[in-house]
């Protein structure tokens, strides 16, 4: 029999019988909470445990992030470092926890491409489907990474007690082949745990996500018991599981931070585990999207792009404080004894660094990037091989005299666009048109292209990235492409140094200023260095006042993507990051510089708004 079933049949730690959840027999309820291994430095992880088993928590549960572990097709995944997943299980075993995996393939998470490679996506396949040319992908990736999960269940004397089946599938699709074959995926590969799938609390989303003789737990920010009645009509032997509890929420660029109040949570949690009910906090700790791992949305054809931060409202926040959300739902939760952890994590003193201007922006990108590839229309990212960063397209137009119409068509996301090194503008969706004067010569015609994260939930999973359609001179097609790639989620400080040296950057202007070798950009774009000088190194909370838009990198790492359109104004840089001495903070700005780097000692994530998810 199926594991999860009745007690004395299955040989699982976890198994059910009368609506009611045992653990090898003993009546047992799972508090969990979600902790993500790759949104927390590697140093951190202990200590970010060991917050939520104060919690009161007795189990994590982490997603497994395909795209982390294999960015590239033909390279091996890796489970080193930052990537080892292994590592954080054992800890979180060791610190006395059970864990749940969810190893999807597809994830969502808020994070890039829901977890997918962008080198599957760029294919022509039916994602999440029985799609041979899909599953025989995920086939060989589980083929890596189950066997490790599969070593660390309790069966084999490690923390793992359950493993869901692929991730709120019901949302997207009703392919039950597809399910059915992600859990003999699993099972093949040696999981014997308790499995289940998980979906939103609607006949809908269960319709489509559920399996026959598998536990169906539910995902909701609300409504408890209308989820519980639900569940109870449809699976009357089956105990009552919130896979995810969203007690707080993620924020996109250009938005508010959205908050939870906290007697609105406890609340919700406390009607979650009445009557024996279990429940995964999520986040319990959100951590951060570092890099440009962040994911993003796509609503009515916008864009919505996640911010770095994924605080989410946690009661455990990103830097790791305890909030009043920890203590209200601790009490919840019955936890007992002293709290362990101390309130908030040692920070550095406050502090302001002046910004020196090292390298323009199209120079210092140039001298890093990798060859062009050449052919009649641009590149897409896909086509380059790129799942993150930027494009530069170069083309080589004769342009009559006078004002013409540039139409960019299909920009994904942004697009900064140069003709003989002047500045013309942005393009985007809903803004593809620019103007260019033409005097009858050939120009050298520039676009630098950027994604803003890839989608992460919802029918635009996959979506390609970069310059996807044709570049026209009113009705006239441009053709003969130069595409760059610029992989700066690859960069390594040695990138970063020869960037910054490509050459010095002239003084900023408020419109449009002169860059090193003549370039314009918006208001003197480009690369600037600050020094930090630490002690004892120790959290820090970095600003930009006066800047734009740009990235920021941290003694070679790359930090995250900053934005003045918020709601976002802080980076939270950990102390791991940072060492004795002289630290190298560097910026890539896109618009406008400003002239310092401030180090704050509190977050600053937004002009707050209360927001509770609902399904109708």
């Amino acid at each position: 029999m199926e594991a999860g079933g009745p007690v004395g049949t299955a040989t699982s730690a976890l198994t059910w019988r009368g609506r009611r959840l045992h653990r090898h027999g003993v009546p047992h309820r799972i508090l969990s909470g979600g902790l993500h291994y790759f949104r927390v430095h590697p140093a951190l992880w202990r200590d970010r445990i060991r917050r939520l088993a104060d919690l009161g928590l007795n189990t994590i549960d982490t997603y497994v992030a395909w795209n982390f572990h294999q960015p590239r097709e033909h390279a091996a995944p890796r489970f080193d470092g930052w990537r080892d997943v292994e590592r954080f299980i054992r800890l979180v075993g060791e610190e006395g926890l059970d864990v749940v995996v969810r190893p999807g393939p597809y994830i969502c998470a808020e994070w890039s491409n829901g977890g997918l490679p962008s080198w599957l996506t760029a294919r022509d396949v039916a994602l999440r489907s029985s799609d041979p040319a899909f599953t025989a992908a995920v086939g060989r990736w589980f083929d890596e990474l189950i066997p490790r999960l599969a070593a660390l269940q309790a069966g084999a004397g490690g923390p793992v007690v359950a493993v869901q089946i692929e991730n709120e599938f019901g949302s997207y699709g009703d392919d039950q082949a597809y399910l059915r074959w992600n859990r003999e995926a699993l099972t093949s590969r040696g999981i014997g745990e308790l499995l289940f799938t998980a979906d939103g609390p609607t006949e809908l989303m269960l319709d489509g996500g559920t399996l026959p003789g598998t536990l169906a737990a539910v995902t909701l920010g609300s409504k408890p018991a209308a989820a519980r009645r639900l569940q109870a009509a449809r699976r009357p032997d089956e105990p009552f599981v919130v896979a995810e509890f969203w007690n707080g929420w993620f924020d996109h660029w250009g938005e508010r931070h959205h908050v939870r109040g906290v007697d609105s949570a406890v609340r919700t949690l406390e009607g979650i585990i009445a009557d024996g009910g279990s429940v995964s906090v999520y986040m319990a700790h959100g951590g951060t999207n570092f890099g440009l791992w962040a994911g993003a949305n796509e609503h009515e054809g916008r864009l919505q792009p996640t911010v770095t931060s994924y605080d989410s409202d946690a009661p455990v926040a990103e830097d790791g404080s305890l909030t009043p959300k920890f203590h209200a739902m601790r009490a919840a939760l019955g936890a007992r004894g002293p709290v362990r952890v101390s309130e908030r994590p040692p920070v550095l003193r406050p502090a302001r660094v002046p910004l020196v201007r090292r390298a323009g922006l199209l120079p210092g990108l140039r001298a890093v990037s990798a060859p062009a590839t050449v052919e009649p229309r641009p590149a897409s990212f896909e086509r380059l091989g790129l799942d993150a960063g930027m494009v530069l397209h170069t083309a080589h137009p004769r342009v009559p005299e006078g004002e013409h119409r540039l139409t960019l068509i299909d920009v994904r996301d942004r697009a900064m666009v140069y003709c003989d090194g002047t500045f013309l503008g942005v393009a985007g969706p809903g803004l593809p048109e620019l103007s260019v004067r033409g005097t009858g010569a050939v120009v050298r015609l520039e676009i630098l292209a950027e994604s803003l994260g890839r989608v992460n939930y919802g029918p635009g999973l996959g979506r390609h990235k970069g310059l996807l359609g044709p570049v026209l001179i009113d009705r006239r097609i441009v053709q003969g492409w130069e595409s760059t790639p610029i992989a700066l989620q690859e960069w390594t400080p040695a990138d970063l140094a020869t960037a910054t040296a490509a050459g010095e950057a002239a003084a900023g202007g408020s419109v449009a200023v002169g860059l090193a070798g003549g370039e314009l950009a918006p208001a003197g774009g480009g690369f600037a260095e600050a020094i930090v000088r630490v002690g004892r190194p120790a959290d820090t909370f970095l600003a930009l006042p006066g800047s734009g838009r740009g990235l920021v990198w941290v003694n070679g790492f790359l930090l995250g993507r900053y934005w003045d359109i918020g709601p976002q104004v802080t980076l939270y840089c950990p102390a791991p990051l940072l060492r004795e001495g002289d630290n190298v903070v560097t910026v890539l700005e896109l618009e406008r510089p400003g002239a310092v780097l401030e180090l704050r000692d509190r977050p600053e994530l937004g002009p707050p708004e209360e927001y509770v998810e609902e399904f109708d």
